[in-house]
């Protein structure tokens, strides 16, 4: 590019227009919106140009570090402006050419100034595109960057703000702001010192970003300033702000990073492979990459395409769809391949062949549609699902690297290879079809929704691929995709049945305008050409028009028939066809058509009466035009339509639509009108015309009807503007006709009173003689002081009503004084001493008080109760003693503490002593006074109270709160509370030296609710014990008599040993562990029996005496052989190594062997057996109750007994516990 060379700016040597052209031939000539370019067959004349005042020329900024080594000047256009005589050069093979531009006419002023030429060969671009536009369904924007700027960069990012107002595009070294409402460029944005690859604006629209190679990131304001740049490792790929958050993610080609506003340092992390795309679910919580391995995602969930690094994942997007139960994302890769997955990775739907590698993928219309542009120079318009419905625009000269849907809207722009940006509006037709009640439509492209419009019901059809045309008829719908055609049919000959099934398919790609379906025909309109088909795809017949065909219409109808044929029910098929100017009737077993009408303008638009006597029209001029086919006459004209449909039972009803105006024609009646925009495309009597009836006109009718006392018509028409409260009055209406009211004037009168027209209402009530309606009326709306105009003539009762309905308007409304006296003049003295006793008004309540009667108990108790809150003892005292309540004058002077007047009333009445000693005694305790306590509390001859002392020892408290910790580890007893029994526990093992207990039981505390009063001494205890040695007193350690091993004071399981499961047997009186062992009888024993054999003396054994005698020559010796052959010992010692426990049992011969003394037998009453514990130490006496058989030591319960007269336990009181107490005494 050496023969490239800047202009000077400030020497202008004259060039030769005439020697360019005689050098090149004649030129193409190019404009630009800041430049201008002269375009040879080989090379292309290039010039930068500026507006120019007062003869200077204003330069802009150069750039640097152009690809092509040339330098960019940046100008601005000024439209409407005339050439002025200026002199630039250029250079072509070191050749110089001068030309003088001349004026293009005009007087001389501010003209456009050539800042800069360059000649560039066109060899140096892959393509150069002298159409500066790209056609498309609105094109709002269209720039292309190389004639531009010199340099064809590569557009290979671009975004919107959120509003939509601002294209931001990557362009070369610069962040390009476009405006979107015309495209004007707001300002180029410099600060990347290389190629730019990647933007992105933030949700909320403060910021945006733009990445670069130069491996750094930029952030930006809204305002067009920059903020932030930190840099990466490697060049950047790809952003993505987080829809929720301000996080940015910043992605290069072997790292990505966070950003936020809300930290200063940038979180920077490794990727195992190269980093292609990003995206973030809609929640915020997860980013996606798409990864040069093939692969998306790593941490949460990896996604694995197949060809591994042969696929590399070059587009990610998720789904913004609210409707979607999971996030979807879609996967775009270059084994040609579109793919959806969930968040686990699991694939949704079938995998899609694109047939080109995909570089970009946007989602569109709140994720329905999905945008896809790549390497087949298209933007490919897809459905959520990867169906694809079309591309956007014509193909583009390069491959398409970006594209973004302008949010909230139907714009689409789209970034090129080649610099070119397109920007495209999406007009979505609306495809349906009508036939009586049964409407279907087309949605999301590729579904077909039937509704009924009687019942409301919908259903829905799936065809996954693009609709182009919909025609329904009676029980048929077809429906016509791009290679072939569906035909359904009702599965049900029920009139409100939805159940279509697939009739026929015809697999040809039929091209057609229009599409209408028969009983066994379809109907193909093209141009001028109208075919019939069978559902086989056979054509049976055409007709050839003399012009283009510009509507079509079927019909049915024996009316219409005409000639005859073997197939009657095809006899019935006929359409109405207007070809401009003509409108024609066929019929499809006739090859003639029929002339019905021929206008003077070409038609849009038409429709047939139901007797098919009369035809409307609408043509180009949007005339709606109705003739009378039977005389071709006029029958009427209006304007402003641009569709037209007849009732389909009413002969002189239509309506036609324009200018968002919806118009109603009845007979000869002028037109009515109402906003509403739309298409009319049917009307099927009342039902149907009720879906466009605004409030308003319901709201007429309804009152229209109310006011002519039509209840049905009036219900029905308050039913669709829901307005309840003439609804209720409706019903109550209805109600007291069936009772028998049949007089009008007062259902008119309630309704006057409904309408807020009180005085003609209270008027009515008066003329009727139903003055008490009108009091309740100004009664209800607080209008009291009309409403007493109607006391008159009424009793006493309704005047009180009306004044405690006037005292209640006065209590809410802050007027308390008021509402009392009203309340009290009532009658309604408790209300009234409520709100008196509120307020504190003292001399009222005690004015009150003593004007009630003494048979108004109610009355006087709240008077007194109130004197005594408000501290007037006195005057509380008055009212109880009217009423004659001693008892409650005595708790009133307990309670202020006057005790002298409590004790005297206390002497004149001995049966209320403990309401005032009690209180006394308590109040003498409270004020240190323990000794006058104690004398009051035996004057007064109270046994409510003991003394605050217990007379158990440590040890029992001690066995009692442990036997309690185990046996409630299951069982939560309510009213008993845990806390209390670690307590005792936690303080008794502390006094006794239990110290590793204590902890123990201290730490479960910590796991309860605490008190508040004893939160202190458990945390001080819990300090205290950690200082003390973490064991037990070997003395406390319970021993289990069966296997003699020593247990831990808190074990896993419950009140057994942990060695041989062997339940403990507790004395429960101190709760200690009693020498006993249970055992169980051999299968076959019964207790009858095992007491017999226990009770029998034992058997008499003939072996050795004992002992043994020897003698030698210096000694004599005598051994005594002990006899320890004990059977139920020898039981007791044959362990087993199990986990569950393993009883005792015992045989005849060991029940024979054993002393009856250290048996100890509990008689269970039926069906409940004897239990037998054998006691190992028979010299320590153990007794049962013979009520509860709970087991005790002898003494224990004795003292017990002696002390309470029955049993520690069960409290059951014996013979035998009497006779033990009598026997005490004597002695």
């Amino acid at each position: 590019m050496e023969h490239l060379k800047e202009a000077n700016s400030s020497q202008f040597p004259m060039f030769s227009m005439s020697a360019a052209s005689r050098l090149w031939g004649s030129p193409d000539l190019l404009f630009g919106s800041e430049h201008f370019a002269l375009c040879w067959d080989d090379f292309l004349l290039f010039a930068v140009i500026e507006p120019i005042f007062d003869g200077e020329i204003r330069e802009k900024r150069v750039a640097d570090n152009c690809q092509v080594g040339l330098q960019l000047i940046q100008v601005v256009e000024q439209y409407g402006t005339t050439f002025t005589k200026h002199v630039f050069q250029g250079h072509h093979h070191h050749e110089p050419l001068t030309h003088e531009l001349t004026d293009l006419g005009g007087e001389p002023g501010p003209g456009i100034g050539v800042l800069g030429v360059l000649f560039v060969p066109l060899s140096d671009y892959v393509h150069i595109s002298k159409d500066a536009h790209v056609k498309g369904f609105v094109t709002l924007l269209c720039q292309t960057v190389h004639l531009n700027y010199v340099t064809p960069y590569s557009i290979y990012s671009l975004c919107f703000n959120p509003d939509g107002t601002h294209l931001v595009v990557a362009a070369g070294l610069q962040v390009l702001v476009y405006d979107t409402s015309d495209g004007s460029l707001i300002q180029p944005l410099k600060g990347h010192k290389d190629m730019v690859y990647c933007v992105c604006y933030a949700r909320d629209g403060k910021r945006f970003a733009s990445g670069s190679a130069d491996k750094s990131v930029i952030v930006w304001t809204s305002k067009l300033e920059g903020v932030l740049k930190y840099s990466h490792s490697d060049a950047l790929q790809c952003l993505a702000y987080n829809p929720v958050s301000p996080h940015l993610a910043s992605c290069s080609i072997s790292d990505f990073a966070f950003w936020s506003t809300e930290q200063k340092a940038v979180q920077k992390f490794k990727s195992g492979a190269r980093i292609n795309a990003c995206a973030w679910t809609n929640d915020g919580q997860y980013l996606a990459l798409g990864l040069g391995s093939g692969c998306a995602g790593e941490e949460k969930s990896r996604i694995e395409r197949p060809g591994g690094s042969q696929s590399p994942v070059w587009a990610l997007a998720w789904n913004p769809s609210k409707e979607e139960s999971a996030d979807v994302l879609c996967v775009a890769d270059w084994s040609q391949t579109l793919s959806f997955y969930t968040m686990g990775g699991k694939l949704v739907g079938k995998e899609r062949n694109l047939g080109f590698d995909p570089l970009c993928a946007s989602f569109f219309n709140k994720g329905e549609y999905l945008l896809l542009g790549g390497s087949n120079r298209l933007c490919t318009l897809m459905t959520k699902d990867g169906v694809k419905l079309g591309t956007v625009g014509d193909e583009q000269s390069s491959w398409v690297w970006s594209c973004a849907a302008r949010p909230d809207s139907s714009y689409v722009a789209i970034g090129c290879q080649d610099g070119t940006i397109a920007y495209y509006q999406l007009l979505f037709s609306t495809v349906h079809g009508l036939y009586k009640e049964r409407y279907a439509f087309r949605e999301n492209m590729t579904d077909v929704i039937i509704q009924h419009l009687l019942t409301d019901q919908k259903v829905r059809i799936k065809c996954r691929d693009l609709i182009k045309k919909i025609a329904i008829y009676k029980h048929r719908l077809a429906v016509q995709l791009p290679e072939r055609v569906v035909i359904y049919e009702l599965y049900s000959a029920e009139t409100t049945g939805m159940h279509y099934r697939v009739r026929e398919k015809i697999n040809q790609r039929l091209e057609c305008n229009l599409l209408v379906v028969c009983t066994n025909h379809l109907v193909l309109c093209l141009e001028r050409r109208l075919q019939c088909l069978t559902f086989n795809g056979i054509k049976e017949r055409e007709w050839v028009m003399e012009s283009a065909i510009r509507y079509i219409q079927g019909g049915g109808g024996t009316t219409w028939t005409r000639g005859a044929t073997s197939r009657p029910q095809e006899r019935t098929g006929r359409g109405v066809i207007r070809c401009f100017p003509y409108v024609w009737k066929i019929y499809l077993d006739n090859v003639f058509p029929v002339n019905l009408l021929k206008v003077d303008a070409a038609i849009r638009c038409l429709d047939l009466s139901p007797s098919s006597n009369k035809l409307a029209v609408v043509d180009e001029n949007n005339h709606c035009l109705v003739y009378d086919i039977h005389n071709k006459n006029l029958l009427f004209k209006e304007s402003n339509a641009n569709s037209v449909a007849w009732n389909s039972h009413c002969e002189d009803m239509l309506c036609f639509s324009g200018n968002n105006v919806l118009s109603i024609k009845a007979g000869n009646f002028p037109v009515h009108q109402q906003k509403l925009m739309g298409f009319v495309v049917g009307v099927d009597a009342y039902r149907v015309a009720c879906l466009g009836v605004t409030d308003g006109d319901w709201g007429s009718l309804a009152h229209a009807a109310l006011d002519g006392l039509e209840l049905d018509v009036a219900k029905k028409a308050f039913i669709r503007i829901k307005d309840l409260k003439y609804l209720e009055l409706i019903t109550d209406f209805q109600d007291r006709q069936r009772k028998g009211e049949t007089e009008k004037d007062l259902l008119t009168a309630d309704i006057l009173a409904h309408r807020g027209k009180f005085k003609e209402a209270a008027r009515l009530y008066q003329k009727l003689g139903q003055e008490q309606r009108a009091l309740n009326m100004y009664t209800d709306l607080r209008m009291f002081d009309l409403a007493q105009e109607f006391l008159g003539s009424v009793d006493s009762a309704d005047r009180k009503a009306l004044i405690r309905k006037k005292a209640d308007w006065a209590h809410n409304i802050n007027e308390p004084r008021a509402a009392a006296e009203m309340y009290l003049s009532a009658g309604d003295t408790v209300k009234a001493i409520e709100i008196i006793g509120e307020n504190g008004w003292v001399d009222m309540l005690v004015d009150v008080g003593r004007r009630l009667d003494k048979a108004d108990r109610d009355g006087l108790m709240r008077v007194a109760r109130h004197l005594a809150r408000l501290g007037q003892p006195g005057y509380a005292t008055e009212m109880y003693r009217k009423l004659g309540d001693d008892r409650s004058i005595v708790l009133l002077y307990v309670e202020a503490r006057d005790w002298r007047e409590a004790f005297s009333l206390a002497d004149k009445h001995p049966e209320y002593r403990d309401l005032v000693y009690i209180p006394y005694a308590q109040w003498l305790a409270e004020n240190d006074k323990f000794v006058e306590a104690q004398k009051v509390l035996g004057s007064g001859q109270s046994e409510r109270y003991d003394e605050p002392f217990t007379s158990y020892m440590p040890e029992a408290l001690f066995n009692i709160s442990r036997y309690l910790m185990n046996e409630l580890r299951n069982l939560q007893p309510k009213g008993v509370s845990q806390f209390a029994v670690l307590y005792t526990l936690a303080k008794q093992a502390k006094t006794l030296g239990a110290y590793k207990l204590t902890r123990q039981v201290l730490d479960k505390m910590q796991s309860l609710r605490v008190p508040p009063r004893f939160q202190e001494y458990v945390d001080l205890s819990s300090l205290m014990v950690r200082a003390k040695p973490y064991h037990d007193g070997e003395d406390l350690l319970p021993m289990c008599y069966r296997c003699s091993t020593y247990n831990p004071l808190m074990t896993s399981a419950a009140n057994c040993c942990t060695n041989c499961r062997q339940p403990f047997v507790h004395s429960f009186v101190s709760f200690e562990i009693l020498p006993l062992v249970e055992f169980q009888l051999e299968p076959g024993i019964s207790d009858e029996d095992a007491m017999r054999l226990i009770e029998a003396p034992a058997p008499v054994t003939t072996e050795d005496p004992g002992w043994s005698q020897s003698a030698g020559d210096n000694f004599e010796a005598l051994r005594l052989d002990e006899q320890t052959s004990d059977p139920f010992t020898a039981r007791l010692l044959s362990l087993q190594d199990e986990e569950e426990f393993v009883p005792v049992i015992v045989n005849r011969l060991t029940l024979q062997a054993m002393d009856p003394g250290s048996v100890l037998v509990c008689r269970q009453p039926p069906p409940l057996g004897y239990q037998f514990y054998r006691n190992l130490l028979p010299d320590l006496q153990i007794t049962l109750c013979p009520s509860c058989n709970k087991l005790f030591h002898v003494d224990d319960f004795e003292m017990q007994v002696l002390q309470k007269g029955h049993c520690p336990f069960c409290r059951s009181e014996s013979n035998t516990f009497k006779d033990m107490g009598e026997d005490e005494t004597r002695s």
